[in-house]
């Protein structure tokens, strides 16, 4: 179980605040399909809420230092039916078929944009072509109407 100070707690605290529960914790206790959802959770966000029901302080307490243990996490906070729990994300070791050269093609860099910057881009050029195609229109036609100006006094 990994331990922290009372600074890193309130950090901490502070970032679960508006988080929601990940995991539910039931009748059924602590069970393997549980804590390998938790562990996935803690991979995945490094730090989660836990719901525990139907249980008494103590045991929820018990809960809490036994999930702890056994992910090497540590615990931030347990407030009510909310456990809020912290671990580092563990590196991944990379998959055996990822380091192989791939058949058929070259292997080249990745030119790829996110989504956004794609988003972004097809933004600006459709906003520039709707300014261009405004401009053209207002006077291109003869006896169109101009664009109001206010008058000067």
């Amino acid at each position: 179980m990994i331990e922290l100070t009372p600074a890193q707690r309130r950090d901490l605290r502070a970032r679960a605040h508006h988080l929601n529960p990940v995991a539910a914790i039931a009748g059924n206790g602590l069970t393997d399909a549980v804590l390998a959802e938790i562990e996935r959770a803690l991979q995945a966000h490094e730090l989660i809420k836990v719901r525990v029901y139907g249980t008494e302080r103590d045991i929820r307490e018990a809960l809490m230092s036994q999930l702890c243990a056994a992910l090497q996490a540590a615990p931030v906070q347990h407030i009510g039916n909310i456990l809020v729990v912290w671990r580092e994300r563990r590196e991944e070791a990379p998959a055996a078929n990822a380091t192989a050269p791939r058949r058929g093609r070259a292997a080249r860099p990745s030119t790829a944009k996110s989504a956004g910057a794609f988003a972004a881009t097809a933004r600006r050029a459709a906003l520039k072509q709707a300014a261009e195609q405004k401009r053209t229109r207002t006077t291109s036609r003869p006896g169109a109407p101009r664009p109001y100006t206010p008058r000067k006094k």
